[in-house]
């Protein structure tokens, strides 16, 4: 993976088109800016249940967007990122109605998770309370078979979203069929959605078991044979991120956009620098991506009785919700939580613009502050424009990550990219992209309380960046040799 800013981004979503729109749009307006792109679900259909994460075909490029062939094309201009949605698959897939009109006659009836399999003598309520749950309810779905079966389904996600057993032949045939596609197209990165729930085990948490590593172990071993690196999207406690990112290529630093929050918040960067001196460097840092900003991350560990402290105090946690409530004038308190359906419980559903209150130079500082991290930046399509949220499409669908989905005309890309803020933030990721500092050594210097002061090495060229969380006044500046070039924001 190239030690560039990746873009983050639906097909449709940005620039309103297919494949060949958005290929234009990176070859021209924002030619020169990415380094690679993470296609989100493309496959069909792209407006499910969970706007392309249910995949009815997930060896099918919806043809609204273009065919594997656009694919293949994009690739020869940019590295590309797809998901693999390795725990579910649609209730209205082939493979599902087979099943749902043949029953146990179906060549497919061991591909999809019944809650017998996991639990064949039973299970009884203290077992079912220790499955940990990313949404309310249970992760079941009671349901009649088109010939009249009944089955309880395994659905961690939405009723439409059936969970496949992953350990059958039936369900490895069903991964490997998706990781050749994916390679005969060029695509050389992959990320593992949902991959903490793809193993269960009756007792456990059925949550990043030992059972699930392995099988992490035995899919990224798969996808390595192809020539296809993997990232692996889990949100948890903070050191059980570190646990992981020592079995995995990649994982994403989710921990990262709650503690910059917090950092702005409550005017300290202590809470940020602990994580950053201890944090794993293969990883790629975000702020926002297409789910909400993520609390768990930064928190207690929900999943240990003994209540193991999280990166900040849960009154600080608590309080830090508020604040994004308050800078986002109520707008994330509707899209977050039981106000919204399809939600996550760890989750604030806002834009990250927002979120800091629509204030140009935090929103830069952020950036910036995500750029100089060990690890490679991604960039969401939305925050990419500094996208404020969308509430009118939060009404239409219910959908509380819909406020963070916006759907940008071409028309409406073009004109955000004027915004001083945008145009700003398109330079520093040109600085981010081009400066040889960047490919050396990273250091946390010593610094006041308040302030974050970070450096880089590489040979005679140098990187820093100091952020004073209480009065926003920053230092940014490369070097080559004695030569030392400041950066200031035009906002």
């Amino acid at each position: 993976m190239k030690n560039q800013v990746q873009l983050i981004t639906y097909v449709d979503r940005l620039g309103g088109g297919g494949l060949n729109q958005l290929q234009s749009l990176l070859a021209t307006e924002l030619k020169d800016v990415f380094g690679g792109v993470h296609l989100l679900p493309f496959f069909f259909p792209i407006d499910g249940a969970d706007a392309g994460f249910d995949p009815i075909d997930h060896t099918q490029v919806d043809p609204r967007l273009g065919d594997w062939g656009d694919i293949a094309k994009l690739t020869q201009d940019v590295d590309v990122m797809a998901d693999v949605i390795v725990n579910h698959m649609s209730s209205d897939s082939p493979q599902f109605k087979d099943y749902s009109a043949k029953g146990s006659a179906s060549i497919y009836d061991g591909l999809f998770l019944t809650m017998d399999r996991v639990f064949p003598g039973g299970v009884d309520e203290q077992t079912l309370l220790k499955v940990y749950r990313p949404r309310p309810g249970v992760p079941f779905t009671y349901a009649t078979l088109a010939n009249g079966d009944k089955r309880i389904l395994w659905t961690t996600f939405t009723s439409k979203q059936v969970d496949i057993d992953v350990a059958h032949p039936q369900g490895q045939a069903y991964l490997t069929s998706i990781l050749k596609t994916l390679s005969e197209s060029g695509i050389r990165m992959v990320r593992l959605d949902a991959v903490g729930y793809a193993i269960k085990k009756a007792g456990d948490n059925c949550f990043m078991m030992p059972e699930t590593f392995e099988f992490i172990d035995q899919f990224a071993a798969e996808a390595r044979s192809l020539g296809i690196e993997v990232l692996v999207e889990i949100h948890s406690y903070y050191r059980k991120q570190i646990d992981i990112a020592a079995r995995v290529d990649w994982v994403y630093d989710f921990a990262l956009p709650p503690l910059v929050l917090h950092a702005f918040s409550f005017k300290t960067a202590e809470p940020l620098k602990r994580w950053v001196g201890i944090r794993p460097n293969n990883a790629l840092t975000v702020l926002d991506t297409h789910d909400g900003i993520g609390v768990i991350d930064i928190g207690a560990d929900a999943t240990d009785r003994e209540g193991r402290p999280g990166l900040v105090p849960p009154a600080e946690l608590d309080q830090l919700v508020e604040i994004m409530h308050a800078n986002s004038q109520g707008q994330s308190r509707q899209a977050t939580g039981a106000a919204a359906s399809n939600l996550d419980l760890y989750q604030v559903n806002c834009t990250f613009y927002d979120a800091l209150g629509r204030n140009d130079l935090a929103y830069l500082l952020s950036r910036a502050v995500q750029f100089f991290l060990p690890g490679v930046p991604q960039v969401y399509y939305v925050g990419l424009l500094a996208g404020h949220n969308d509430m009118d499409l939060l009404a239409r669908s219910g959908v509380g990550r819909d406020i963070n989905r916006h759907h940008y005309s071409r028309a409406e890309v073009q004109s955000e990219l004027q915004r001083p803020v945008v145009r700003e933030l398109v330079r520093l990721i040109k600085l981010r992209n081009t400066a040889p500092a960047f490919h050396g050594s990273f250091k946390l210097n010593d610094s006041a309380a308040g302030v974050l002061d970070m450096a880089w090495q590489h040979g005679e060229h140098g990187a820093r960046l100091v952020v004073d969380f209480a009065t926003l006044a920053y230092q940014l500046e490369v070097s080559s040799g004695d030569r030392v070039d400041a950066f200031a924001f035009a906002l």
